[in-house]
């Protein structure tokens, strides 16, 4: 009777954990949780299971309330998955703000599909994704899955924080490996590795609990520095029939590079065309240069992730037949070229817009494109393959300056990409502005743009003269100016440098104020507006590169006016920059000089209200009036 009662009890308790485990009653959320928050996270286990150096069971929980509209980013269930894995025990819930199960989800719900990326046109990739709806807030959605791999190269990561405005609850990670199975990990400084070790497994494991949300950050570089993470990688691997050692980057490195042994030879049609290319080069850069315009004038970029072939480059023949390649392809194809004609290069791993490699950790998930690199003499050219319009050794700057790895015969070494300075990242604009007696102002101005300001602006180029006019419309900001004419032009397509040439005319130069007019010298490039003050920040931030920026403008003033009040010189410096505006009145004629150079550095985040006042001078001092009077 006793054991009766005592099962009973068991039963209940059980029941009631359960329960507990999945309150989601949104008024259980301690309230400095739903501060700055769109969503919470309520509870999330990741859990990696490693059986053998080629086989994993993955099973994945979490719940999310989603507390208003904003938060609607977070209400998707998309699991990825490709012919090394296998998906399976998937169930999805949604309840509503007071914990009530509104919805279990069936598996007609749940859609799977390609996982395409609009330009890939061989991609074995799928998911299977789910869009909770629900028009009522707060709710709370619930998802979770196993999934089988075959093949392991790379370990899940994992970052308590999901997002800008996501708090979190709980969260865990947990990596359990078969005896005889190692693997390594990096954490950011602080968090704790709970480590369980028995005769056949060995478990580490990560949690994360109470954190509150951070409320989007202006110039942020992200969360990793306020988060809890880890980021962990295997040491043997088998992957698609491979077998390879990430302990080190030269040991990953010698992995990819046998993974291309005899995929550079071309054609006997291709090697005689590089022949007769370069021929009568002058010298061996004369030499890239041919091969780099003929690789932009015959071949395509499109996007290929299919097995290993998304590490593997398509065998360069291949590529001479089809015309078109991925980035590791259209690389390989280069250096197969290079190779035809004397010149040595090595295929390049590099984080395309990401942080650099971490020198002391290696792992693929670091890397996300493949460019090439030409060692020479006194110089080091790195070349983008997949740009048909880039001139040759300008890779831009999300792939500059940053750690990449090298790939050589002897394995994978770590390089640096090159670096564009500020004075690089130049914008040199020269206005002449003419106003006539009736206050008519015809208005010429000359724009030069180099490297990363030549990237931003290069897409204007490639427009058809409509679109060209109507952004720059769009852009101006000289008050009531008519567009009268532009040309737009990369007049050498062997240097990153643009030009235009736009001509405006406008009236409404002046305001006036009694017998005063007020002129306002800087037309061409103000700061609109300054940058609010954030108390308490959390996140670095940094700006997306350095630049310099030149403008001149020359005002020839109607006549019958003189000059009764002009600025005095500006010259401001900081460690964010440097700003100058310099005025000189002689005769008829007023000349404005304006230069701003910005560092791009990470700054901590208590240096942020530092940089706003740095930048609301900067912002002032770009409103200043010259007043003129009537003679």
């Amino acid at each position: 009777m006793k054991k009766h009662i005592y099962l009973t009890l068991l039963i209940a308790l059980m029941s009631t954990f359960a329960w507990a485990q999945n309150n989601y009653d949104v008024s259980k959320i301690p309230d400095q949780l739903k501060q700055d928050a769109v969503a919470v996270v309520r509870n999330e286990q990741k859990n990696f299971d490693v059986k053998s150096i080629g086989s994993a069971q993955y099973d994945y929980k979490t719940a999310i309330t989603i507390i208003n509209k904003a938060g609607e980013r977070f209400s998707n269930m998309v699991i990825g998955y490709d012919k090394f894995s296998s998906i399976y025990g998937v169930k999805a819930t949604i309840y509503d703000a007071n914990g009530k199960k509104i919805k279990d989800y069936k598996s007609a719900d749940i859609k799977d599909e390609s996982a395409s990326d609009g330009f890939s046109i061989y991609n074995d990739n799928r998911v299977k994704y789910l869009n909770f709806s629900n028009t009522t807030f707060p709710y709370t959605i619930e998802y979770s899955y196993s999934q089988d791999f075959k093949g392991i190269l790379d370990y899940p990561s994992w970052q308590d924080l999901k997002g800008f405005g996501v708090s979190v609850e709980q969260s865990s990670y947990t990596v359990q490996t078969a005896k005889g199975i190692t693997f390594r990990f990096i954490t950011n400084n602080g968090l704790k590795t709970d480590s369980l070790k028995n005769s056949d497994k060995t478990k580490y494991v990560w949690k994360s609990e109470n954190r509150p949300a951070i409320g989007s950050e202006p110039l942020s570089s992200g969360l990793s520095d306020v988060s809890n993470w880890v980021l962990a990688s295997s040491n043997d691997f088998e992957f698609d029939g491979t077998k390879g050692n990430l302990n080190n980057w030269k040991d990953f490195g010698m992995w990819f590079h046998k993974l291309n042994e005899g995929g550079n030879v071309l054609p006997e049609t291709l090697k005689a065309k590089v022949q007769s290319l370069t021929k009568d080069a002058a010298n061996t850069k004369e030499k890239i240069r041919i091969l780099y315009n003929y690789l932009q004038q015959n071949t395509r970029y499109v996007s290929i992730q299919l097995g290993i072939g998304g590490f593997k480059p398509i065998l360069a023949e291949k590529v001479a037949q089809v015309n078109y390649g991925d980035c590791k392809a259209l690389s390989n194809y280069m250096k197969a070229m290079l190779n035809e004609a004397g010149i040595h290069s090595n295929l390049v791993l590099i984080g395309n817009d990401m942080p650099s490699l971490n020198k002391n950790f290696a792992s693929n998930r670091q890397s996300n494109h493949m460019i090439l690199c030409v060692p020479q003499k006194n110089d080091t050219l790195f070349l983008e393959c997949t740009s048909q319009y880039k001139p040759m050794g300008f890779i831009g700057y999300s792939n500059s300056d940053r750690d990449v790895l090298l790939i050589t015969e002897n394995g994978g070494k770590v390089v640096r990409t090159n670096t564009y300075n500020a004075k690089d990242n130049y914008q040199i604009r020269k206005t002449k502005i003419d106003i006539d007696d009736s206050g008519l102002a015809n208005i010429a101005i000359r724009t030069n743009y180099g490297n990363a300001q030549f990237e931003d602006n290069f897409s204007l180029l490639l427009k058809e003269p409509s679109e060209q006019r109507k952004s720059i419309i769009s852009n101006n900001d000289i008050p009531g100016a008519e567009l009268i004419g532009f040309k737009i032009e990369q007049a050498d397509k062997t240097i990153p440098i643009m030009t235009d040439e736009i001509n405006f005319k406008t009236n409404q130069l002046f305001t006036k104020g009694g017998e005063k007019l007020f002129l306002t010298l800087n037309q061409t490039n103000r700061k609109e507006s300054a940058p609010a003050k954030v108390n308490n920040r959390k996140t670095h931030f940094s700006v997306p590169y350095s630049y310099n920026d030149q403008d001149e403008i020359s005002f020839t003033l109607p006549k019958g006016y003189a000059v009764e009040f002009m600025p005095k010189d500006i010259d401001i410096s900081s460690e964010f920059g440097s700003y100058t505006a310099k005025f000189l009145v002689k005769d008829n004629i007023i000349t404005y000089v304006r230069t701003q150079t910005m560092n791009n550095s990470k700054y901590p985040p208590e240096k942020y209200n530092e940089y706003v006042d740095f930048y609301k001078k900067i912002y002032q001092a770009d409103k200043l009036k010259a007043v003129l009077t009537k003679i």
